[in-house]
Parts: structure tokens; C-alpha cells; sequence
């Protein structure tokens, strides 16, 4: 036994009608849209639509204490040279670009990147790569080996390095 008058659960019913309302009131745009526009009128929905940008804002990403600059060369993958010395990287390793965004290593191949860098503790992999923007190529000095960091001071609000 059914307790609805009709076929259709009246919600459904007054959603169909605000759809075919909206159509008819609707400017004439493309399908993809129109299909859009007739979707969010049945839910009873505002759509606002946000463009993003994927860079960050001009400046300077965080990069942690054990960070390292340094030039990388990647050769086909997992191999790579940084600082003219042979690496590799490690499984799993992230690549992120000029814009923070992740990068495929066959993406970056036949170039050489100024990077910030941090090893793989167990093995001594390349783990995280960042290439670095202009704003974080000026930021100077960088510690380009461990014994340079180990000697001189960072400060992680300022994302500054000072010599002793």
C-alpha cells in the first residue's frame, strides 16, 4: 500500500518544477553550464564560483631547519645529481615546483633546478625538493652542507640563516 497520491514523492515534484522553471527563465549558455544552472536550480542551490590560483602569494614558503640549497640534475629517474655528485631519489620523494605544486621527476629531466632540499634519514635519499622561486633564490646565505648548518643560525619566523 502507498501512501503518496502520486508515482512521484511530492519533493521531487516541486524540485521538477523549479527546474523546468528555471530553464525557461534561463539565458541560453553552453550545455555543460545549462546542465550546471538546471542542477543548482532544482537543488534550490547559489553556486559561487572561486577561481584559485596555484601559486602562492609573492614570497617565501616555510622550509624546516634541515633544509639545504643546493643545484639539482635529474637524469632518468630515480637517478639525479645534485651539486654535480651522483643521488637518487628516494621512493616516494616530493618534487614541488616554483608554485608549490608536486612535480613528476620525468618532468624536470635535461635541466638543472636550484633547490632546497632534505635527505631521507634512514638512507640519504632525496626525500623533499623544493625549486625555488625568485623571492627564495634571494634569500641569502643558504647552507649548502650539513657542516655549514650545523654552525649557523636560523630563525624559522624569518626563514633566515645568519652566520656566526
Amino acid at each position: 500500500m502507498t501512501r503518496c497520491d502520486s508515482a512521484r514523492p511530492r519533493g521531487l515534484a516541486r524540485l521538477l518544477s523549479i527546474s523546468s522553471r528555471a530553464r525557461l527563465s534561463a539565458p541560453k549558455v553552453s550545455a555543460p553550464k545549462t546542465a550546471l544552472l538546471r542542477l543548482t536550480a532544482a537543488l534550490g542551490l547559489a553556486v559561487t564560483v572561486v577561481h584559485a590560483q596555484a601559486s602562492p602569494a609573492a614570497g617565501h614558503r616555510s622550509f624546516p631547519p634541515q633544509a639545504l640549497r643546493g643545484e639539482l640534475w635529474v637524469g632518468a629517474p630515480p637517478l639525479a645529481q645534485l651539486n654535480g655528485q651522483p643521488e637518487r631519489l628516494a621512493p616516494g620523494a616530493r618534487i614541488r615546483g616554483e608554485d608549490s605544486l608536486l612535480r613528476l621527476p620525468t618532468q624536470l629531466t635535461g635541466r638543472a633546478w636550484l633547490v632546497h632540499y632534505t635527505r631521507e634519514p634512514s638512507s640519504g635519499m632525496l626525500m623533499d625538493v623544493w625549486i625555488l622561486n625568485r623571492v627564495e633564490m634571494a634569500n641569502e646565505p643558504w647552507p649548502a652542507s650539513p657542516a655549514e648548518a650545523s654552525t649557523w643560525r636560523f630563525e624559522p619566523a624569518s626563514q633566515r640563516w645568519g652566520r656566526p
